[in-house]
C-alpha cells in the first residue's frame, strides 16, 4: 500500500492559512481563502470574518492604487465597504480614487455616508472639511461638526473638530468657547491649550499665550488627536488604518 502523507489527517485550518497569508502580504492569495471562511462561518462569527473579508479586500485596493490600477483599486474599496459599511479605511482611500479622477461629488458622497454613520471618523471628517474649504464653503465646515456632534454630544474628538473650524475661520469668541468648555471635561489634553494659546496671541494678550503654550508643551509634543484600539485597548498617537498591536482593520477609535 501507498505509504500515507505525513500530515494526513492534520489539514491546516483555512483560518490558519489565511493567516500566514496575510503575515506575507499575500493579501491576494488570503482574499480567496477568506471568501471560503466567511461563506462557511457560522451566523455569530459572520461578522468578526467579514470584516476581516473587508480588510483584505482594502489591503488589494490600496496596492493597485498605488499601482495606478484604479479600475481594480476601486472595485475591491467597493467590496470592502460591502462587506463592513463603516469600514473607514476603504471609504477613506475610495473617495481619494475619485478626487484622483477628478470626481468631488462622488468623493464627498462616500465620505458622508461614512461621516452620516454610527462612529464619525475624525480623518473623514477632515477630508470633508477640506472640499468645503477648497470650495469656499465656511458655514458647510462648521454645520458638518455641529450635526456630528449633536448626534454625539459626549464626543470630545467632535469638540475639539468645532473648536478648531472656528478658530481656522477666525471665529475667535466661537473658538475660544468652545475650548474652554472641552478644558473644564479635559484639562490634561495639550492640543486643547495649544489653540487657547493661538486665540490670546492673536488678541495680543502674549502673556497669557505663553502661558498656554507651556501648559501644551508640558503635558506633550503630539500635534494629533490620539486614538484606541477598540478590539484590543492599544493606544495611537492618532487614527491608524489597522492597529500596529493586534493587526485588526478599522478599529482606530478617538
Amino acid at each position: 500500500a501507498a505509504e500515507a502523507p505525513r500530515d494526513a489527517g492534520r489539514a491546516t485550518p483555512p483560518q490558519a492559512e489565511r493567516d500566514r497569508l496575510i503575515e506575507r502580504g499575500r493579501f491576494a492569495d488570503a482574499l480567496a481563502v477568506q471568501t471560503g471562511v466567511v461563506q462557511a462561518a457560522p451566523r455569530g462569527e459572520r461578522a468578526a470574518e467579514e470584516a476581516i473579508l473587508a480588510g483584505l479586500h482594502y489591503e488589494i485596493g490600496r496596492e493597485r492604487l498605488e499601482k495606478n490600477d484604479r479600475a481594480v483599486a476601486v472595485s475591491h474599496l467597493k467590496e470592502a465597504l460591502r462587506a463592513q459599511p463603516d469600514f473607514v479605511p476603504a471609504a477613506l482611500l475610495l473617495g481619494e480614487a475619485h478626487l484622483q479622477a477628478g470626481e468631488p461629488r462622488e468623493a464627498l458622497r462616500v465620505w458622508e455616508r461614512i461621516a452620516d454613520g454610527p462612529q464619525p471618523a475624525l480623518p473623514v471628517l477632515a477630508r470633508i472639511e477640506q472640499l468645503h474649504r477648497a470650495e469656499g464653503r465656511p458655514t458647510r465646515m462648521i454645520s458638518l461638526y455641529q450635526n456630528t456632534l449633536a448626534r454625539q454630544p459626549d464626543n470630545l474628538a467632535l469638540a475639539f473638530g468645532l473648536g478648531r473650524v472656528y478658530f481656522e475661520l477666525a471665529m475667535l469668541d466661537e473658538a475660544a468657547e468652545q475650548f474652554q468648555k472641552m478644558e473644564v471635561r479635559a484639562p490634561e489634553l495639550p492640543l486643547i491649550h495649544a489653540y487657547l494659546g493661538a486665540i490670546l496671541e492673536r488678541r495680543g494678550r502674549f502673556r497669557d499665550a505663553m502661558e498656554e503654550y507651556r501648559r501644551a508643551l508640558k503635558q506633550s509634543d503630539r500635534i494629533e488627536w490620539p486614538h484606541r484600539c477598540a478590539a484590543c485597548g492599544a493606544a495611537h498617537s492618532r487614527w491608524v488604518d489597522r492597529c500596529p498591536a493586534c493587526r485588526r482593520w478599522n478599529t482606530s477609535r478617538p
